[in-house]
């Protein structure tokens, strides 16, 4: 199992990013998808998650009204896009997935990629 996260970098703060988060080794249609954060110095904290057909999502109130969860099943890969962002959101981003929705624990997780944002 391969979950490939990508879409990181180097953004001025107000900028948008677009993560993506490829699985492979998986039937991905049938794991739930979340996005978690870990900036330098803070534990890992939950940032978002989207069922496994996409029906349902979840986002943490700090990135909410700037974030969206998404997925393409077909192409066995999810995405979670932020705007507006700020120097606070700078941290390695992981995705990761689980067979349940609301376990609260994932099976299976990327590697990260990671988000600095420049004031």
């Amino acid at each position: 199992v391969q979950l490939q996260a990508s879409g990181g970098g180097l953004v001025q703060a107000g900028g948008s990013l677009r993560l993506s988060c490829a699985a492979s080794g998986i039937t991905f249609s049938s794991y739930h998808m979340g996005w978690f954060r870990q900036a330098p110095g803070k534990e890992r904290e939950f940032v978002a998650r989207i069922g496994a057909r996409g029906d349902v999502t979840n986002i943490a109130d700090s990135v909410k009204s700037r974030s969206t969860i998404s997925r393409d099943n077909a192409k066995n890969t999810g995405y979670l896009q932020m705007n507006s962002l700020k120097p606070e959101d700078t941290a390695v981003y992981y995705c990761a997935v689980d067979r349940s929705y609301y376990r609260g624990e994932y099976e299976y997780w990327g590697q990260g990629t990671e988000v600095t944002v420049s004031s």
